[in-house]
Formats: C-alpha cells, sequence, structure tokens
C-alpha cells in the first residue's frame, strides 16, 4: 500500500477545487433524465414551466457573485474592509461547491428540456421555452457565480519572509 492510500494519510480527505468534469458529467446525466422524462411520458400531464426556480437560481446566483466580491476584497485586506473570519470562508467554500454542483444539475435539466420543447412543435412547447432557456441561463450563471466564489475564497500566495534575502522590499511592482 503506498503512502497516498494510507488511511492515516491527513491529506487523504483534504478538499480540492471543484472539478470541472464533475460538472459537466451531472449536467450530462440530468439531461439525458430530463430528456427521457419528458418525452416518455410525463409532458402530456405536465403544467406550464414556473418562472420561479428560473428566478431563485439568478438570485443565488447574484448573491455568491456579491459574496466572491466581498469576501476576496476581505481576504486581500483592501482598505476600508474588515478582516475575514475563516469559518465564514470555510462556510463560502462548502457554499460554492454545492451551488456549482447544483447549478450544474438544473443546467443540465434545463438543457435536456429545452432540447426537447425545440424538438416538439406543440403550442404548450412553445410557450414553455422562454423559461427553458431562462433556467439554462440562470443556471449556468449559478455555475459560474459559485466557481468565481470558490476561486475567491482561496488565500493569495505570499512570499515568507525566511525567503527574502536582507535588505530586499516590497513594492507594489515587485521586489527593489
Amino acid at each position: 500500500m503506498s503512502q497516498a492510500q494510507s488511511p492515516r494519510d491527513p491529506d487523504r480527505f483534504r478538499m480540492g477545487p471543484t472539478r470541472i468534469s464533475t460538472l459537466v458529467v451531472a449536467a450530462l446525466a440530468a439531461a439525458a433524465l430530463a430528456w427521457l422524462l419528458i418525452s416518455t411520458f410525463y409532458y402530456e400531464m405536465a403544467p406550464d414551466l414556473p418562472w420561479l426556480p428560473v428566478v431563485t437560481l439568478g438570485g443565488l446566483a447574484v448573491l455568491e457573485a456579491y459574496a466572491a466580491v466581498n469576501t476576496r476584497g476581505r481576504i486581500e485586506r483592501r482598505p476600508g474592509r474588515d478582516p475575514v473570519n475563516p469559518l465564514l470562508v470555510a462556510r463560502f467554500v462548502v457554499l460554492a461547491k454545492a451551488s456549482a454542483l447544483a447549478g450544474a444539475i438544473f443546467a443540465g435539466f434545463y438543457a435536456g428540456l429545452t432540447g426537447w420543447l425545440f424538438v416538439e412543435q406543440t403550442n404548450a412547447a412553445v410557450s414553455d421555452r422562454p423559461a427553458g432557456l431562462g433556467g439554462v441561463v440562470a443556471s449556468l450563471a449559478l455555475v459560474a457565480a459559485a466557481l468565481w466564489l470558490e476561486r475567491s475564497c482561496r488565500v493569495p500566495e505570499q512570499e515568507d519572509d525566511e525567503d527574502r534575502e536582507p535588505g530586499d522590499r516590497e513594492t507594489p511592482r515587485g521586489r527593489l
């Protein structure tokens, strides 16, 4: 058994950045499931597509984008910003990871549904297309905002004081 696979390895359960491949697989699976459900038996008895999930997804995207801007400024200690609480940043990372996956699933589901609506030529399908497209856009916006929030929670890399040579000074443009 290698060192990385050891049950005592502390890095074994370390959380890493969200993988784009995970989001793509989740979206494709949701799209296939949506197409299968809608085309097989559900659309005849389904009501019109509601706009509330679209508005909710869009609102979450806006809130997470705002959190990303605010958190990045607080981590970088920009003037006029309070220091950031590390526990809050950890919670934002968990929120961002969950939102990215949920947004990918919703995007896939709305994409599969909308794709089927464009194939179907009934009046009901034509009237549901705007809500379907809105759902795809809002879901993708949530994924983008969640990935941005996750990226904003990273601690900027800084050079250790021990690595600097005596007499070196940092300036906004680099070393002197």
